[in-house]
This record gives structure tokens, sequence and C-alpha cells, in this order.
């Protein structure tokens, strides 16, 4: 199974694919240029380290030592020197990368110590930026102004159009296209749409293998807009803008949480939108209670239902490759 994403989003993700297999890639974008990571990435020149770590964090083993391992990678120093805001984690990885000057070896070693189940990929073994065209800064509403860095894509008050990767035609990870190709299922989403969902199609290679793998491949949507880049936006909206940056993509099936979208015209437009993409839309309830969160459980009940309904059909036509052997 392979997870694409970053952030909570994708740390969501894992938490769930983990419950249904052992064997899991997380393909991590790494574009990141705040916090820990900006500061690490600015210094070193380093991949941003701090989604993936948060990756390697949902894949780790449960045993006491791991755990307190996990908890370790995951502390983030205090006080007002120079460590302060620095997580424990993203150091460890900036040192490994420097010192086997491969950032897959460096997270391999660490998946090691925190005997991760599964694998933890970066998109693209280079750090890349975000650059987007945004509406709604200047006085004429119809004047688009460039904005280029995740972090100032995620928070600005305009309307995000479009976004690219810089630079334009990265090269993708080589184990993680590997994965791709070999994955029975592909998951991608949720997390934030133009910076953690949308930029694994933009990468040229890694677009390809999505392309052409065989894998059952479900988009999970968001619980709810975001405020910054997606704020106002309908859970259609979230299609139709992925479809704009690929055109040719496809996936199987679409989860969306059932509250979030309410019974109606607003399903039936997110079905048609779905459908262009040659997808079944599935209304499930997969959001943790209280919260804008998924729950890994309900999710991973969610991901079971699409993988299980191939299986039926595949079973039917006497022509499917045995997906579900974990099921």
């Amino acid at each position: 199974m392979v997870a694409l994403g970053g952030g909570h989003g994708l740390y969501a993700t894992l938490s769930a694919v983990r419950r249904l297999s052992e064997k899991v890639t997380a393909v991590v974008t790494v574009a990141d240029d705040g916090g820990s990571s900006g500061r690490l990435r600015a210094e070193l020149g380093v991949v941003p380290p701090g989604d993936l770590r948060m990756a390697l964090s949902a894949l780790s083993g449960e045993a006491v030592e791991q755990q307190v391992w996990t908890e370790t990678v995951q502390h983030r120093f205090g006080g007002t020197g120079a460590l302060a805001g620095h997580s424990v984690g993203n150091l460890i990885l900036a040192g490994l990368t420097e010192v086997t000057g491969d950032i897959v070896t460096a997270l391999d070693m660490l998946g090691r110590v925190l005997d991760v189940r599964g694998r933890v990929l970066p998109m693209s073994p280079i750090p890349l930026d975000i650059e987007a065209d945004v509406s709604g800064l200047e006085s004429d509403p119809r004047v688009s102004r460039c904005i280029r860095g995740q972090v100032a894509v995620a928070t600005t008050p305009g309307k995000v159009r479009r976004v690219r990767l810089i630079p334009a035609d990265p090269p993708a990870c080589t184990p993680a296209l590997d994965a791709v190709c070999e994955a029975d299922l592909v998951v991608l989403g949720p997390g934030s749409w133009f910076s953690s969902v949308i930029p694994h199609v933009l990468v040229p290679d890694l677009h390809e293998a999505l392309l052409h793998t065989k894998a059952l491949k479900v988009l999970v949507l968001n619980l709810a807009a975001e405020p910054g880049e997606t704020a106002g936006f309908s859970a259609e909206r979230h299609l139709h803008v992925l479809a704009q940056h690929a055109p040719d993509f496809r996936v199987d099936h679409v989860v969306v949480d059932a509250a979030s979208v309410p019974e109606g015209s607003e399903r039936e437009h997110l079905c048609r939108s779905a459908a262009r993409f040659g997808a079944q839309a599935s209304f499930v309830d997969v959001a943790e209670t209280g919260t804008h969160r998924h729950d890994p459980a309900k999710l991973a009940v969610a991901l079971e239902t699409c993988l299980s309904s191939r299986a039926g059909l595949a079973a039917a036509r006497g022509d499917g490759r045995e997906i579900v052997s974990w099921l």
C-alpha cells in the first residue's frame, strides 16, 4: 500500500493503512519552508525533514522501546536559544543525511531504530518550492499575484488559482516510483490541497507512475475547507482544481465524509465531478468525533470497503490480481 501526501493528513492515512497491511510506503511532499524544517533547509540545504519525520512516527513500532524513541523523535525543544522550535527527529534526519549523503538512506536508518512497518520516502530527492497564482490580493480582483513558498501559499488571504513546482521538472525518488508501480492500493489525500496533495501529480515521473499503476487508486477528500489556500472551497471544487492541474489523472474511488456533504444537489454535483476521474464517490463516516480530523479506524474501514468491492468485481470477472489477501 502506498500513501501520498504530507503533514497531519498523511499521518492520518498512514495510521489507517497500517491497520490493513504491514507493507506500507509513504511518499511525502518536500516543499516545506516553514518552522524547524524551513530553518534546516535554509541553513543546510537538506530536504525539509518535518513531514518525513511525522510519517516515520505514524508507522513506528508499538513496543515500549520504540514508543520512547518515537516520542523523542517527535519532541520539540523549548526555550529561546538556537535549538528552540526544532524537533529532535528533524535534527537526526538532517545529520544522517549529511553523514550518509542520501535522504533515503537516512530515512531507512532511522526507520530501523523506530521499527517502522513499511518505508518512508520523499516525493523527490531534492527540496522543492511551491509557486502559486493568487487572486484577490490586488484592488482589481481579476489581477493575480505570484507568491512563492509553501507557508505563503497555505496562509494567503487571497484565492489560489494554480500552483507550480520549482524546479518545474524535478526528479522523482526512484524507490517511490517502484512502490507506486508495485502497489495494490494507492491513497492520495487528505491534506493541504495545493501544498501537500496536488504537488504529487506535478512531478512528471511520479505522475506517469500514478497513471500506469494497476493499483486501486483512492482519493480522500478533506473534511472541510482550510483557512487560507482553500477557504470557501466546496468538496466539488477540490476535485475541479485537481483536474485542472492533472487533466488525465484517474482514480477509482473518492472517499468523502458523509457529514461534510449534505444529501441533495451538492452530492449529485460531487458524484458527477468524481465520474470525470472515472471514480465512484463513497459517502461514509470517516471523521473523528467533534473534530475536523480523519479517524484512522473509520478511514481504514472505508479503504477496506473499496478494496473489497474491487476484489468482488475481479472475482466475478475471473481476471483480477489477488489484492486482498490480508482481509
